[in-house]
């Protein structure tokens, strides 16, 4: 699986190491946890990587070995942004 880039009308306001996406489209306001938003920060800044090339990146950013917990958080993480639609689908 590979994340592309975000959609456009999407606007992100961040407090810290947590932010709020709004979608101007539909209206509708969307936590994203610390994770969650460098997750999303990932993606966006890096279209088209694939799961292993985040997980890398995401691995790096952190300092630590990724384990079955950091591959569920992000496959999780990935599934919840696209289905709210910040990430689009391949």
């Amino acid at each position: 699986m590979s994340a592309a880039a975000p959609p456009r009308g999407w606007l992100l306001q961040t407090w810290g190491e947590e932010a709020v996406a709004f979608d101007a489209a539909s209206g509708d306001t969307h936590y994203l946890a610390p994770f969650t938003r460098l997750l999303f920060e990932t993606c966006r800044d890096h279209p088209g990587l694939t799961t292993a090339e985040i997980t890398a990146l995401l691995r790096a950013r952190l300092d630590g070995a990724p384990d079955t917990d950091f591959h569920t958080a992000i496959d999780e993480g990935l599934a919840s942004l696209q289905r709210i639609g910040l990430l689009n689908a391949p």
